[in-house]
């Protein structure tokens, strides 16, 4: 089963909710795919054992055989290439590796090279496996890191996707295929603001749902009589705790120091099994 945590707000306690949900559940592989700024790991400490490079392929201009004509930068809705006289310029950080350039080109001028914009990294720690995907400082494009990403995913095991925050295109590509997405929010008007939009995001890609109400207590009710209306299953509500706030400080996961949690994710687990298999 692939469970995607996800929000519209960030702060709103993904990461927390992914890595507390795992160590409970344990033997299980979590994904962190918040490329731009993973930090799972800071939780988790797990020795990293593998990295590999995420590459896109870039135009590569045959001087020899090109006359400038400009089809190429015409057909470019991204403005990656631009001809001025004797010379084609690429701007690799904008080109989105769709291969019209040369589909277009009537002189058979551009080829392709491959360029690293980022890297995917294994390694294990407290029974889980996990992989995390870093953008290179930089780039603009996160989906190759996260499509790299995903293809890591062992069916055999159960699987977290902690996914990045908002509603844009790394977080639909995360949290797409997955079985149960888990959207997590803060009882705060910035809070509701955004559920409602990660809520239409998950509807129209047909995936079922359900909250967590992380800081409960710290705002108002408006959240969780906006679920009661809508008919959205509040599955858990975290209450803002000096205790958990002082443990994630210290990068320890609260599971690990108050056992009831661990108890109570491994409800939630079932929970959505459940939901799933009916």
């Amino acid at each position: 089963m692939n469970i995607a945590v996800a929000s519209g707000k960030g702060g709103t306690g993904k990461t927390t909710i992914a890595i507390n949900m795992a160590l409970s559940l344990g033997n299980v592989q979590l994904l962190d795919c918040d490329v731009e700024e993973p930090n799972a790991n800071i939780f988790l400490n797990a020795k990293m054992e593998k990295s590999e490079d995420v590459t896109i392929m870039i135009p590569e201009i045959d001087k020899e055989k090109c006359d400038y004509c400009g089809k190429c930068s015409e057909f470019c809705m991204y403005n990656a290439l631009a001809v001025v006289p004797s010379k084609v310029l690429v701007f690799p950080e904008l080109c989105h590796s769709c291969g019209g350039c040369k589909l277009v080109c009537p002189k058979d001028a551009i080829s392709y090279r491959e360029r690293a914009i980022g890297r995917i990294e294994h390694g294990h720690a407290k029974g889980l496996d996990f992989y995390h995907g870093i953008l290179n400082v930089g780039e603009a494009m996160a989906l190759p890191v996260i499509k790299a990403l995903k293809k890591k995913v062992n069916n055999s095991k159960e699987v977290i996707l902690d996914a990045p925050p908002g509603t844009s295109c790394p977080v639909i590509e995360t949290i797409r295929g997955s079985d149960y997405c888990i959207l997590v929010t803060e009882p705060t008007p910035f809070g509701l603001h955004d559920l409602k939009l990660a809520v239409e995001v998950v509807k129209h890609l047909y995936i079922p749902f359900g909250v967590i109400i992380n800081r409960d207590g710290v705002g108002d009710k408006k959240v969780e009589l906006h679920c009661r209306n809508e008919k959205i299953p509040v599955l858990m509500k975290i209450p803002h705790s000096g205790e958990i706030a002082q443990l994630y400080s210290k990068g320890i996961p609260f599971v690990n120091e108050i056992s009831v949690w661990r108890e109570e994710f491994i409800k939630l687990f079932k929970q959505i099994q459940g939901e799933i298999e009916r």
